[in-house]
């Protein structure tokens, strides 16, 4: 059963509440929801966060929307510093019912950190005045496509979660389902009517997220791609640009910033 947690009753007269906090590597955060709508906000480091609508890879300078009520879990893919705001329900209202990625500007990074620094100092009159152009920023943020969707189903279940433990393995459709004890034919469909994707596809999207992952860790470029399963760094580039729309080396310059405060 997840855990429900909610603000002081002193901070839930405030329509924004925030609150800063770093993670180790490999923290696990349990299963839990809140009253709230929930912006995560990882200024640096990567979370892996597991919802019933998918697993979300939150690089830097990228954040996720976590509606009310949402149970989730968080795992720190590495040390994680965690910018968070929470909006009661009246101000979550516009962002929807939904998970979602989102790139932070320059502009919204810096309005999240002043709403965190306000909030910790009790400055209400600063945080009135930041909350209306960063609700605006956050409405105009583009979605960011790094959600893993999962499955119901027990057979792809299965076979999904031996990709998710090791994206690496070379596995073929028709491996896994015998693995699964499905036939490649019937686990086929299952990837098209459970995850609206096929296995090839959701296959690359876990490779992706991984090597993001990594990436923003620190590794090589070609060592990601390598382990991508990518035979040259060149045809991993190309993947990473046809669906994040920049190459690696332009997203890590983009999600380089400056320490959080």
């Amino acid at each position: 059963m997840s855990r429900i947690r909610q603000p002081s009753k002193r901070a839930a007269a405030w329509p924004m509440t925030a609150l800063a906090k770093d993670y180790p590597r490999g923290c696990h955060v349990p299963r839990h929801r809140h009253r709230r709508g929930q912006l995560i906000y990882a200024a640096s480091g990567v979370m892996q966060v597991t919802t019933r609508e998918g697993i979300w890879i939150v690089p830097p300078q990228r954040a996720l929307w976590i509606p009310i009520g949402m149970p989730h879990e968080i795992l720190m893919e590495g040390r994680v510093a965690v910018r968070m705001l929470y909006l009661d329900r009246a101000t979550s209202a516009p962002f929807g019912t939904h998970c979602r990625v989102l790139a932070v500007s320059p502009l919204l990074r810096e309005l999240v950190l002043a709403a965190v620094q306000a909030h910790g100092e009790r400055d209400a009159s600063t945080l009135q005045l930041a909350m209306p152009l960063l609700l605006h920023a956050l409405l105009k943020a583009d979605e960011a496509p790094f959600r893993i969707p999962v499955p119901a189903d027990p057979r792809l279940k299965k076979a999904c979660q031996r990709l998710l433990d090791d994206a690496t393995r070379p596995d073929t459709l028709e491996q896994l389902a015998a693995r699964a004890g499905a036939s490649s034919r019937t686990l086929a469909r299952l990837f098209e009517s459970e995850l609206r994707m096929s296995f090839v596809r959701w296959r690359q999207h876990v490779r992706l997220a991984r090597a993001i992952s990594q990436m923003s860790l620190g590794r090589p470029i070609k060592t990601v791609a390598r382990e991508a399963g990518y035979a040259s760094c060149s045809a991993f580039c190309s993947m990473f640009h046809r669906i994040i729309g920049a190459s690696p080396t332009e997203y890590l310059r983009q999600v380089e910033g400056r320490p959080a405060l």
